[in-house]
């Protein structure tokens, strides 16, 4: 098929239209393209007023790399052309399907717990493992070393075994703030002084404090696929993730987690103390962690969070009904001795 590059005076979508459907058969035919339609350019990553004709493709690569049929033409019929990169396009399963391979942002846990969300795959002495949260992978400190998870997760429908994907393999542990409080010679010292504090009339009151860690950075897990096939390197409805960013006051974020799916948020703290609460009457004190507004709920536990790029800037473990709490990744990666490649 050949075009003629004349230019064109109308460059109005109904003028642009019968263009394309000339030539979209020829143009999806080639490498890579996945879509094709009628969209604004984009320049220098910023969109323009010029309307174009947009090839959407799996993965952009160099046109070096390409054969001269291979290449999509700057031009149709005087029409410019647009590349696209978006990644493989896919029906929208909900997140708390069964997948095979299993991406970023779908249900998964522990045998034991509910369910949260598979964060990413990372690497480990060249090793793949998928990354989530300690309380979704680990049950809060409560696991041991090879134990079974699912995909989905229990809650989520999760058969034993038929939905096994992974092995527990390392977690951080999370200090809680009253676990061990005070041991029992601190607590009788402390009684002994109270009691003659409150015989002699004082105010003063001693009170036993656990001197081991109880301040957290992070609540990350790792597990070992069984299968590495079972997984992917892909993000429910985002695509590959291009690298690693540093969180910053003011930043756009996303995250695909199983309960709320694609959210999008702004960061609005960094370097926050937060007390969580992790329910039947434990709390941890975790700090430097990045502070989102309303991007999550139950069960997206173990997202990864995303710039725009599809930068990884955190761990989502927590929040509220108007809070997003996550992980600063650079932690994340550090404690648990992990990285992308």
């Amino acid at each position: 098929m050949s075009f003629i590059f004349t230019s064109m005076e109308n460059r109005s979508v109904s003028g642009i239209r019968p263009v394309l459907l000339s030539a979209v058969q020829h143009l999806l035919a080639k490498p890579n393209v996945v879509a094709t339609g009628i969209g604004y350019k984009t320049t220098g990553g910023k969109k323009t007023d010029e309307l174009s004709i947009v090839c959407s493709v799996e993965t952009k690569v160099p046109s070096a790399t390409l054969g001269r049929g291979e290449l999509i033409p700057r031009f149709v019929e005087g029409v410019p052309t647009d590349v696209h990169p978006t990644g493989l396009i896919h029906i929208h399963q909900p997140p708390t399907g069964r997948f095979r391979p299993a991406p970023g942002g779908v249900s998964t846990g522990h045998v034991n717990i509910t369910a949260g969300t598979l964060g990413c795959l990372v690497k480990r002495e060249n090793r793949t493992f998928i990354l989530s949260n300690n309380h979704v992978l680990a049950n809060s400190n409560n696991a041991e070393k090879g134990d079974v998870i699912l995909q989905p997760g229990l809650h989520d429908g999760g058969v034993v075994p038929d939905d096994y994907i992974a092995k527990l393999y390392d977690f951080v542990k999370i200090h809680f703030e009253n676990e061990n409080a005070g041991c029992f010679i601190a607590r009788g010292v402390a009684g002994l002084f109270n009691f003659l504090a409150r015989a002699t009339g004082s105010g003063m009151r001693l009170y036993p404090r656990n001197m081991k860690q109880t301040e957290n950075v992070v609540d990350c897990a790792i597990a070992e696929p069984f299968e590495e096939s079972d997984v992917t390197d892909e993000i429910l409805q985002v695509g590959k993730i291009s690298g690693v960013a540093e969180g910053e006051l003011g930043m756009e974020v996303k995250k695909s987690g199983r309960t709320t799916g694609l959210t999008h948020g702004v960061i609005e703290q960094v370097d926050a103390t937060v007390r969580v609460n992790f329910g039947s009457g434990k709390t941890a004190l975790f700090t430097d962690q990045l502070i989102a507004g309303a991007m999550s709920r139950g069960g997206d536990s173990g997202s990864v969070v995303l710039t725009g790029g599809n930068e990884i800037v955190g761990l989502l473990f927590a929040g509220s009904v108007n809070t997003t709490v996550f992980n600063r990744i650079q932690n994340v990666f550090a404690e648990m001795k992990v990285n992308l490649d």
